[in-house]
């Protein structure tokens, strides 16, 4: 069963100010760092990996 379909999908990075999706890689990415040592005095944070979408 589909969340939702590959058109849907598609028109949300049209939407976004960078004109694409998240590939899983660049989300992979923040989640290595927030889960890593990196981030060790990251306190209390919200992280959005959403392209700019949240500025619009």
């Amino acid at each position: 069963m589909e969340f939702i379909g590959a058109d849907q999908f598609t028109s949300w990075g049209e939407g976004n100010p960078l004109k694409r999706n998240a590939t899983p890689e660049e989300l992979a990415e923040v989640i290595a760092f927030v889960a890593g040592e990196r981030a060790s005095f990251v306190t209390g944070q919200v992280i959005v990996a959403d392209g700019g979408r949240l500025a619009v």
